[in-house]
């Protein structure tokens, strides 16, 4: 099974992909199965039809997916393409605590396959600009995003897995953050997400950001598994065409050689399991 669960499109402020591109790309490479997981991050961006003014970064505009643009543009999709690929719906959730509410309404408008919680800024603040890190010493900053996402899978449930769970590390610009030293929390975050259902995904952008470990890193993963967690799903983030799919069969080696068995393709928000 080939299947990328972490695709952008044009349907993301930071992606110009059409979504056609996107599917011809992936049957060409023999893609069996996507998913497109486009941006939805409230407290930063907002809703086209939100009646607010909507900014523009770099020449593009920070407004979340057009659902119902979106929702008919795949389901034209899968009828088109549904003898040479399976096309699932999914949103990437950039969540923080007080935009729960706004998730739970979205997240009831459709009938999604599948869900990513991501956590992309917190208080507002983005971690790639520095915002949120900005003031804070390298012990507060990555405290203060876990206990983030602790929070948020403690209090919110529909999603399928945790996006590049520790994305923080992506963008510390003080270098590598003992794993010992967060360990506590992310044992706590992986207890609720095994007690609920939930997965993880491995997020293999690490090979183009050029990182030294994984998305997320091989002690989370060994963790993970030690913990009796199961649900993996592997996905590019992709939003240009030399993204997509990218080192897929490397990371289902690397998840075999840490005694992995499977990886998830999801339908209806429900796992589908895979050997690897």
């Amino acid at each position: 099974m080939f299947a990328d669960y972490h695709v952008h499109t044009e349907f993301s402020d930071d992606s110009i992909y059409p979504m056609e591109d996107v599917i011809k790309d992936a049957i060409r490479m023999g893609m069996d199965e996507i998913c497109f997981t486009d941006h939805v991050d409230y407290g930063i961006k907002v809703d086209w039809d939100s009646g607010r003014e909507i900014l523009y970064r770099d020449g593009e505009p920070m407004a979340n997916v057009d659902y119902p643009v979106y929702a008919e543009r795949i389901a034209v999709m899968k009828k088109k393409y549904q003898n040479q690929i399976a096309i699932k719906m999914g949103l990437e959730f950039g969540m923080q605590t007080h935009t729960i509410l706004q998730f739970e309404t979205l997240y009831n408008r459709y009938p999604f396959d599948f869900i990513i919680l991501s956590v992309h800024q917190v208080e507002d603040k983005e971690f790639w600009t520095q915002d949120f890190q900005r003031g804070r010493t390298q012990k507060e900053y990555n405290e203060r995003y876990y206990e983030e996402l602790l929070q948020l899978v403690k209090g919110y449930q529909h999603y399928s897995v945790l996006g590049h769970m520790d994305l923080i590390a992506r963008y510390d610009e003080m270098g590598a953050y003992p794993f010992n030293n967060i360990k506590s929390y992310v044992e706590e975050i992986l207890k609720e997400v095994i007690r609920n259902g939930k997965g993880i995904e491995v997020n293999t952008s690490s090979y183009r950001y050029g990182l030294t470990d994984t998305t997320p890193s091989r002690e989370i993963l060994k963790l993970y598994q030690e913990m009796g967690g199961r649900i993996i799903t592997l996905g590019s983030d992709s939003h240009k065409p030399e993204h997509l799919g990218a080192c897929m069969e490397e990371t289902k080696g690397m998840l075999k050689s840490m005694g992995f068995c499977n990886f998830c393709t999801y339908d209806k928000m429900r796992p589908v399991f895979h050997e690897l």
